[in-house]
Protein backbone atom coordinates (compact mmCIF):
# COMPACT_ATOMS: atom_id res chain seq x y z
CA UNK A 1 0.00 0.00 0.00
CA UNK A 2 1.12 3.84 -0.95
CA UNK A 3 0.49 5.33 2.91
CA UNK A 4 -0.67 8.44 3.04
CA UNK A 5 1.62 11.56 3.77
CA UNK A 6 1.25 12.58 7.88
CA UNK A 7 1.76 16.32 7.83
CA UNK A 8 1.68 18.28 11.15
CA UNK A 9 0.92 15.44 12.60
CA UNK A 10 -2.25 13.87 10.91
CA UNK A 11 -3.17 11.75 7.88
CA UNK A 12 -6.37 12.99 7.00
CA UNK A 13 -7.11 17.08 6.60
CA UNK A 14 -10.14 19.03 6.04
CA UNK A 15 -10.64 21.95 3.25
CA UNK A 16 -13.16 23.64 2.56
CA UNK A 17 -15.96 20.92 3.81
CA UNK A 18 -14.14 18.26 2.42
CA UNK A 19 -11.97 15.23 4.13
CA UNK A 20 -8.73 14.59 1.99
CA UNK A 21 -5.80 12.86 2.04
CA UNK A 22 -2.40 13.56 -0.01
CA UNK A 23 -0.06 10.64 -1.10
CA UNK A 24 3.18 9.69 -3.24
CA UNK A 25 2.45 9.66 -7.02
CA UNK A 26 3.41 6.31 -7.17
CA UNK A 27 3.16 5.10 -10.79
CA UNK A 28 2.75 1.24 -12.33
CA UNK A 29 1.56 -1.10 -14.59
CA UNK A 30 -1.34 -4.09 -14.84
CA UNK A 31 0.12 -7.23 -13.06
CA UNK A 32 1.11 -10.40 -15.58
CA UNK A 33 -0.83 -12.76 -13.13
CA UNK A 34 0.06 -15.56 -15.69
CA UNK A 35 3.67 -15.14 -14.91
CA UNK A 36 3.89 -17.83 -11.96
CA UNK A 37 6.43 -16.11 -10.36
CA UNK A 38 3.79 -12.78 -10.30
CA UNK A 39 0.96 -14.95 -9.29
CA UNK A 40 3.47 -16.16 -5.97
CA UNK A 41 4.50 -12.56 -5.44
CA UNK A 42 1.08 -11.09 -5.43
CA UNK A 43 -0.07 -14.24 -3.12
CA UNK A 44 3.08 -13.16 -0.23
CA UNK A 45 2.25 -9.48 -0.64
CA UNK A 46 -1.48 -10.27 0.22
CA UNK A 47 -0.76 -12.67 2.76
CA UNK A 48 1.23 -10.19 4.47
CA UNK A 49 -1.58 -7.49 4.15
CA UNK A 50 -3.63 -10.02 5.81
CA UNK A 51 -1.76 -10.94 8.89
CA UNK A 52 -2.23 -7.27 9.76
CA UNK A 53 -5.86 -7.29 8.67
CA UNK A 54 -6.65 -10.29 11.01
CA UNK A 55 -4.81 -8.36 14.09
CA UNK A 56 -8.16 -5.86 14.86
CA UNK A 57 -11.52 -5.54 13.00
CA UNK A 58 -12.42 -2.63 11.44
CA UNK A 59 -14.51 0.27 13.54
CA UNK A 60 -16.60 1.64 10.31
CA UNK A 61 -16.30 -0.31 7.74
CA UNK A 62 -19.17 -2.71 6.68
CA UNK A 63 -19.29 -6.92 6.71
CA UNK A 64 -19.05 -8.70 2.99
CA UNK A 65 -22.23 -10.11 4.27
CA UNK A 66 -25.82 -11.44 2.25
CA UNK A 67 -27.44 -7.82 4.23
CA UNK A 68 -24.80 -5.73 2.52
CA UNK A 69 -24.04 -7.44 -0.61
CA UNK A 70 -27.44 -8.79 -1.71
CA UNK A 71 -30.00 -7.68 0.32
CA UNK A 72 -29.53 -3.67 0.14
CA UNK A 73 -28.62 -3.50 -3.05
CA UNK A 74 -31.35 -5.26 -4.57
CA UNK A 75 -33.48 -3.18 -2.83
CA UNK A 76 -32.12 -0.32 -4.53
CA UNK A 77 -32.24 -1.44 -7.49
CA UNK A 78 -35.99 -1.63 -7.26
CA UNK A 79 -36.29 1.48 -5.91
CA UNK A 80 -34.40 2.90 -8.69
CA UNK A 81 -37.58 2.11 -11.17
CA UNK A 82 -34.55 0.57 -13.52
CA UNK A 83 -36.02 -2.86 -13.16
CA UNK A 84 -38.47 -3.52 -15.54
CA UNK A 85 -41.97 -4.01 -13.83
CA UNK A 86 -42.58 -7.36 -15.17
CA UNK A 87 -39.08 -8.90 -14.00
CA UNK A 88 -39.00 -7.66 -10.75
CA UNK A 89 -41.19 -10.81 -9.03
CA UNK A 90 -38.41 -13.42 -11.25
CA UNK A 91 -35.74 -10.84 -9.62
CA UNK A 92 -37.22 -11.01 -6.01
CA UNK A 93 -37.74 -14.97 -6.44
CA UNK A 94 -34.25 -15.71 -7.95
CA UNK A 95 -32.73 -13.36 -5.33
CA UNK A 96 -34.19 -15.31 -2.42
CA UNK A 97 -33.11 -18.82 -3.80
CA UNK A 98 -29.51 -17.18 -4.09
CA UNK A 99 -29.92 -15.97 -0.52
CA UNK A 100 -30.69 -19.24 1.06
CA UNK A 101 -28.53 -21.34 -0.91
CA UNK A 102 -25.42 -18.93 0.07
CA UNK A 103 -26.40 -18.64 3.87
CA UNK A 104 -26.05 -22.55 3.35
CA UNK A 105 -22.92 -23.09 2.01
CA UNK A 106 -21.39 -19.99 4.31
CA UNK A 107 -22.83 -22.17 7.33
CA UNK A 108 -21.35 -25.06 6.30
CA UNK A 109 -17.62 -23.51 5.54
CA UNK A 110 -17.66 -21.44 8.32
CA UNK A 111 -14.93 -19.24 7.06
CA UNK A 112 -12.97 -17.06 9.41
CA UNK A 113 -13.14 -13.27 8.57
CA UNK A 114 -10.66 -10.42 8.57
CA UNK A 115 -10.22 -6.73 7.40
CA UNK A 116 -9.71 -7.38 3.69
CA UNK A 117 -8.90 -5.09 0.52
CA UNK A 118 -12.41 -6.08 -0.83
CA UNK A 119 -12.04 -5.09 -4.30
CA UNK A 120 -8.52 -6.56 -5.39
CA UNK A 121 -9.32 -7.38 -8.68
CA UNK A 122 -5.78 -6.78 -11.21
CA UNK A 123 -6.88 -3.05 -12.08
CA UNK A 124 -5.98 -2.23 -8.49
CA UNK A 125 -2.75 -3.64 -8.26
CA UNK A 126 -0.03 -1.44 -9.61
CA UNK A 127 3.27 -3.75 -10.83
CA UNK A 128 6.90 -1.97 -10.84
CA UNK A 129 10.16 -3.43 -11.41
CA UNK A 130 9.92 -3.44 -7.82
CA UNK A 131 6.96 -5.23 -7.14
CA UNK A 132 3.11 -3.97 -6.73
CA UNK A 133 1.03 -2.25 -4.45
CA UNK A 134 -2.66 -1.90 -4.10
CA UNK A 135 -4.67 1.29 -5.08
CA UNK A 136 -8.12 1.97 -4.32
CA UNK A 137 -9.68 1.14 -0.35
CA UNK A 138 -13.03 2.46 -1.40
CA UNK A 139 -14.23 -1.23 -0.68
CA UNK A 140 -12.58 -2.42 2.20
CA UNK A 141 -14.61 -4.53 4.17
CA UNK A 142 -14.50 -7.46 6.47
CA UNK A 143 -14.77 -11.15 5.03
CA UNK A 144 -13.22 -14.14 4.52
CA UNK A 145 -9.22 -14.31 2.51
CA UNK A 146 -10.81 -15.72 -0.47
CA UNK A 147 -12.26 -12.69 -1.32
CA UNK A 148 -8.97 -10.91 -1.68
CA UNK A 149 -7.60 -13.70 -3.58
CA UNK A 150 -10.21 -15.16 -6.35
CA UNK A 151 -10.07 -12.14 -8.14
CA UNK A 152 -6.43 -12.64 -8.98
CA UNK A 153 -6.86 -15.81 -10.17
CA UNK A 154 -6.72 -16.77 -14.10
CA UNK A 155 -9.11 -19.62 -14.29
CA UNK A 156 -5.74 -22.19 -14.77
CA UNK A 157 -5.27 -24.69 -12.09
CA UNK A 158 -1.25 -24.40 -11.99
CA UNK A 159 -1.44 -20.15 -11.59
CA UNK A 160 -3.99 -21.02 -8.65
CA UNK A 161 -1.35 -22.87 -6.97
CA UNK A 162 0.90 -20.74 -7.44
CA UNK A 163 -0.67 -17.48 -5.98
CA UNK A 164 -1.88 -20.23 -3.10
CA UNK A 165 1.62 -21.00 -2.19
CA UNK A 166 2.84 -17.33 -2.52
CA UNK A 167 0.48 -16.80 0.17
CA UNK A 168 0.81 -19.55 2.32
CA UNK A 169 4.53 -19.01 2.64
CA UNK A 170 3.63 -16.18 5.42
CA UNK A 171 -0.42 -17.37 6.41
CA UNK A 172 -2.29 -20.27 6.43
CA UNK A 173 -5.01 -20.59 4.45
CA UNK A 174 -8.48 -22.69 4.37
CA UNK A 175 -8.86 -24.58 1.33
CA UNK A 176 -12.89 -24.83 2.09
CA UNK A 177 -12.99 -21.30 1.35
CA UNK A 178 -12.65 -21.69 -2.67
CA UNK A 179 -15.92 -23.18 -2.41
CA UNK A 180 -17.25 -19.67 -1.73
CA UNK A 181 -15.87 -18.43 -5.06
CA UNK A 182 -19.07 -18.73 -7.17
CA UNK A 183 -21.15 -17.29 -4.31
CA UNK A 184 -18.85 -14.31 -3.80
CA UNK A 185 -18.83 -13.98 -7.65
CA UNK A 186 -22.83 -13.73 -7.65
CA UNK A 187 -23.01 -11.25 -5.00
CA UNK A 188 -20.17 -8.92 -6.32
CA UNK A 189 -22.64 -9.03 -9.59
CA UNK A 190 -25.92 -8.17 -7.49
CA UNK A 191 -23.65 -5.60 -5.39
CA UNK A 192 -22.14 -4.09 -8.51
CA UNK A 193 -26.15 -3.31 -10.14
CA UNK A 194 -27.53 -2.00 -7.06
CA UNK A 195 -24.48 0.26 -6.64
CA UNK A 196 -25.22 1.88 -10.24
CA UNK A 197 -28.95 1.63 -9.67
CA UNK A 198 -28.33 3.84 -5.83
CA UNK A 199 -26.48 6.22 -7.84
CA UNK A 200 -28.23 6.97 -10.78
CA UNK A 201 -29.64 10.44 -9.80
CA UNK A 202 -25.76 10.91 -10.01
CA UNK A 203 -25.48 13.27 -13.09
CA UNK A 204 -21.96 11.68 -13.61
CA UNK A 205 -23.24 7.78 -13.51
CA UNK A 206 -25.49 7.92 -16.84
CA UNK A 207 -22.58 8.81 -18.25
CA UNK A 208 -20.43 6.14 -17.27
CA UNK A 209 -23.16 3.63 -16.99
CA UNK A 210 -25.41 4.27 -19.68
CA UNK A 211 -26.54 0.63 -20.05
CA UNK A 212 -28.26 0.53 -16.44
CA UNK A 213 -30.53 2.94 -18.40
CA UNK A 214 -31.48 0.15 -21.31
CA UNK A 215 -34.61 -2.86 -19.44
CA UNK A 216 -32.15 -4.89 -22.13
CA UNK A 217 -29.72 -4.71 -19.59
CA UNK A 218 -31.69 -5.21 -16.68
CA UNK A 219 -33.47 -8.38 -18.21
CA UNK A 220 -29.87 -10.23 -19.03
CA UNK A 221 -28.91 -9.03 -15.76
CA UNK A 222 -32.26 -11.30 -14.48
CA UNK A 223 -31.99 -13.77 -16.78
CA UNK A 224 -28.44 -14.65 -15.32
CA UNK A 225 -29.79 -14.45 -11.66
CA UNK A 226 -32.69 -17.00 -12.88
CA UNK A 227 -29.92 -19.50 -14.14
CA UNK A 228 -27.94 -19.50 -11.22
CA UNK A 229 -30.91 -19.98 -8.92
CA UNK A 230 -32.29 -23.11 -10.86
CA UNK A 231 -28.54 -24.37 -10.75
CA UNK A 232 -28.77 -23.51 -6.75
CA UNK A 233 -32.14 -24.93 -6.36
Amino acid sequence: MVAPIVVGGHSLHEYEGYRLALYERRGGRAPELEGLDVAEWMGRLLARIHLVGAERPFKHRVALDLDHMLDGPADAAIRSGLVPAHLVEHYEDSLDVIAGAIEDLWARVAPDTLRLHGDCHPGNVLWTDHGPHFVDLDDCRTGPAVQDLWMLMTGTAVQREALLKGYETFRPFDRRELQLIESLKLMRQIHHAGWIAERIDDPAFPLAFPFALEPTWWEIHINDLRSAAAQMG
